[in-house]
């Protein structure tokens, strides 16, 4: 079992930025593949960004292209998002997830069925 633990989340105006990270306990974090999604209220859970378990691939969702990163450190068991050029439909609960079997695949996967283990969310807020 793994466990996920956002934190940066808060309240920033547009155009700010927010750095947030995601903690995962257990040994075997360098074998999953780690994801971004939201929730915004009323909306569907969407993906956001994903990186593989070597970190040598990424994917965005369109409306981020640009303007958030994702990254991982696997000596730190951390995956982390930086948001830049925040714009208020940014607006959401962000949770991390990781893929189990993300070590056999060589490309994300932006699928929510995907993704077997889930942060508790990090709420974070863009005021125009």
């Amino acid at each position: 079992q793994v466990q996920l633990v956002e934190s940066g989340g808060g309240l920033v105006q547009a155009g700010g930025s927010l750095r947030l990270s995601c903690a995962a306990s257990g040994r075997t974090f360098s074998s999953y593949a780690m994801a971004w999604f939201r929730q915004a209220p009323g909306k569907e859970r969407e993906f956001v960004a994903g990186i593989t378990w070597s970190g040598g691939s990424t994917y965005y969702v369109d409306s981020v292209k640009g303007r958030f990163s994702i990254s991982r450190d696997n000596a730190k068991n951390t995956v982390y998002l930086q948001m830049n050029s925040l714009k208020p439909e940014d607006t959401a609960v962000y949770y991390c997830a990781a893929d189990r079997s993300g070590i056999f695949r060589v490309a994300v996967v932006p699928y929510r069925s995907e993704y077997d283990y889930w942060g508790q969310g990090t709420q974070v807020t863009v005021s125009s």
